[in-house]
């Protein structure tokens, strides 16, 4: 038998790949996919994100449920989802059986403790009375927060990020080991840092315009000018106000979305998103929560947010925790995306990562890499999809069959949050670093032109707009309607002005 390159005939399943398939689990797959080998050495194949680990013969766990949890937990790393699945199907003796065999041991300790937070349940055991505290979660391998808050029953720090109602979970894969010693946030700083004050409070006002109309037309959406600057309005209080609480996020739909579409409080009923493809043929591309668990769910996230928040959890992997957590969850019927992009800059400005009073357009370099963007929702959505049942009426009203809340509460966050590293990454080598370069540049061409031509200031930007719209030269036509008591000489020089500042290739300046 042949399974994703691997010959099961020589290697025998572990951890939770054994799990799954001897309990017959409805999972999104793990990230990673452990056997063991009958004969031969160690190996590791890895295929878009997913990673398949071959162990040598003496890593065989047994046949066991104790086992293969206990494997798991040390090489596949702590996926809830699926435990709590397993503990649903998996009996509780053989369980209590495991525990008991190594009643002070700290993967069984830790594993007890994970079976009461995602279950519910209180086994039939006595606390634990001695040995030390140990972390039920790595911080060497997830992202967590300090310090932990003690349990006695089983001598555990328990440092999630979230409670059982929402919890995420983010790697600290090389990737984003690699951008947090980048020091993003000192790099924007020093982007900052060579601009006059004068010349950052000119750009922000274009800043702030640019995140609204990217994060719109990320949608396909054209708003007006009263929606703009409502939403100008909202990003100006990112700084100063935490949105992440239930009214503020209710406050925050209605003042982004058409008047006739706000809502009181979260959905009520069931929603996707889909495109329509053929007539009654609706492509769907994600399911949301049932609208019966979304207020645990939501109220699950906001609590994350408030524990990460005291837990000391970094700027970045705590925006895309929740951000990405909050579409994920897609709260209300409108207004989903462009609240999940503004709680980036809420989180991002709250946290201090991006210089106070600068507006940090991420949503720029995600219109402009619309794939990566995509692709970082889809690797939830996608998976997830292999998982609901559902049907649609002929009114495209969706009915969802299944238990999927689970799926919704413990979601592994490690993709979106490289992929949140690298739009901020490009927003301060690119936008942001763009719009400054431009304004400075703009400036000494404005002065530039005022030793020529002691033109009004109007006239002046009106000259270097249609010169960068035209690479560098004024046409004809434009010349004899706006410019037409200026001499050819002085013309000349004006246009020469434009190139010495932004050289040949000034179309795409603008």
């Amino acid at each position: 038998m042949i399974e994703n390159g691997q010959d099961t005939s020589i290697h025998k399943r572990a951890g939770y790949a054994a799990l799954v398939k001897r309990y017959d689990l409805d999972v999104i797959p793990n990230w990673h996919k452990s056997f063991v080998a009958i004969t031969g050495t160690h190996r590791i194949y890895s295929t878009e994100g997913l990673i398949e680990e071959v162990y040598p013969s003496k890593y065989w766990p047994g046949d066991t449920l104790g086992g293969h949890l206990e494997f798991a937990l040390k090489y596949d790393g702590t996926n809830l989802a699926i435990l709590t699945s397993l503990f649903e199907k998996a009996s509780e003796k053989d369980f209590l059986e495991y525990v008991r065999s190594k009643p002070t041991g700290k993967y069984a300790r830790r594993l007890w403790f994970l079976y009461e937070f995602l279950t519910g349940k209180t086994l039939p055991l006595d606390d634990v009375k001695r040995g030390n505290y140990v972390d039920l979660i790595d911080p060497d391998k997830y992202y967590t927060v300090t310090p932990g808050h003690q349990i006695r029953r089983q001598r555990i720090n328990d440092n999630l990020p979230g409670d059982c109602r929402f919890c995420p979970m983010i790697r600290r894969t090389d990737e984003l080991r690699n951008f947090e010693a980048a020091d993003l946030s000192r790099r924007c700083q020093q982007v900052v840092s060579t601009y006059s004050p004068e010349l950052l409070k000119r750009a922000l006002g274009y800043l702030y315009t640019k995140e609204t109309k990217s994060s719109f037309e990320i949608e396909h959406i054209k708003p007006g000018s009263q929606r703009t600057e409502r939403f100008v309005a909202l990003l100006h209080l990112a700084e100063s106000k935490d949105f992440c609480k239930k009214t503020n996020l209710i406050e925050l739909q209605n003042r982004i979305v058409d008047a006739r579409f706000s809502e009181s409080d979260y959905r009520s009923s069931q929603n996707y998103i889909g495109e329509t493809i053929a007539w009654q043929n609706e492509k769907i591309h994600f399911v949301c929560p049932k609208p019966e668990d979304l207020t645990d769910l939501m109220e699950g996230l906001i609590a994350a947010h408030e524990r990460m928040n005291a837990g000391k959890v970094s700027a970045v992997i705590h925006a895309a925790a929740i951000a990405y957590g909050f579409v994920f969850l897609h709260p209300f019927e409108d207004g989903n995306g462009r609240i999940h992009r503004f709680l980036i800059h809420n989180i991002l400005a709250r946290q201090g990562f991006t210089p106070k009073g600068i507006m940090f357009p991420t949503s720029a370099s995600m219109l402009k890499n619309t794939a990566d963007y995509n692709d970082s929702l889809e690797a939830f959505s996608r998976p997830l999809m292999a998982l609901v049942e559902y049907s649609l009426d002929e009114e495209g009203h969706m009915t969802v069959y299944n238990d999927t809340a689970r799926w919704y509460r413990y979601i592994d966050m490690t993709p979106q949050a490289e992929s949140l590293f690298e739009f901020i990454e490009q927003t301060i080598d690119t936008e942001l670093t763009h719009e400054l370069t431009f304004l400075a540049k703009y400036d000494e061409t404005k002065r530039a032109i005022q030793e020529i031509v002691d033109l009004p200031d109007r006239q002046i930007d009106l000259f270097i707009r249609l010169c960068l719209q035209n690479n560098g030269r004024i046409s004809e036509r434009k010349r004899v309607n706006h410019f037409d008591s200026l001499s050819e000489d002085e013309i000349h020089r004006m246009e020469q002005a434009v190139h010495d500042s932004y050289g040949s290739t000034t179309s795409d300046m603008y």
